[in-house]
């Protein structure tokens, strides 16, 4: 048995739980009550956004990938300090979760654009604290880093094309 096998608690397994149901429950929640509908396939779209079906397992890829590395972190509670790397996820989980409504609920890619680029700046900023707590935790929330810059992108064009 390995020494962190060792030290692995069933309450472990509960946190992990809770990360993954709040990431992916959370975001399916949201793109549920806020689904993309007539108005989003009438809008002009660069030639390079993503077939609809992409989006779906990409989120839960993406979401899947953050709780693990929200869980990577808070793992580490008893020798660093994480309140700051955790409240940062929190921040930027709460504002992935504001974006569907904001875009698709409200159709308003301006206001959209505004909220995920500030979404972006937490992202980033969650990540660059993971570094010094985790390097699992790191490298697992660089995918979602890349797809909301991509995102970010494809948010953009669509309001500058509508």
């Amino acid at each position: 048995m390995t020494p962190d096998a060792a030290t692995r608690t069933p309450f472990d397994a509960g946190a992990l739980a809770l990360c993954l149901v709040a990431c992916i429950g959370g975001g399916a929640a949201s793109g549920l009550a806020t689904p993309p509908g007539e108005w989003y396939a009438s809008l002009a779209k660069p030639t390079w956004t993503p077939p609809g079906w992409v989006f779906g397992p990409a989120w839960t890829l993406l979401y899947t990938l953050m709780a693990v590395a929200a869980w990577q972190v808070w793992r580490r509670r008893a020798s660093t300090d994480v309140r700051m790397p955790l409240a940062l996820f929190a921040i930027q989980l709460a504002l992935n979760l504001a974006w569907t409504p904001l875009f698709f609920g409200m159709q308003r890619p301006g206001l959209a654009l505004a909220e995920i680029v500030l979404m972006l700046a937490v992202i980033l900023a969650t990540t660059a604290s993971f570094v010094r707590v985790s390097t699992t935790a790191t490298i697992l929330m660089l995918p979602y880093c890349a797809w909301v810059c991509f995102a970010t992108a494809l948010n953009w064009a669509i309001w500058r094309m509508n």
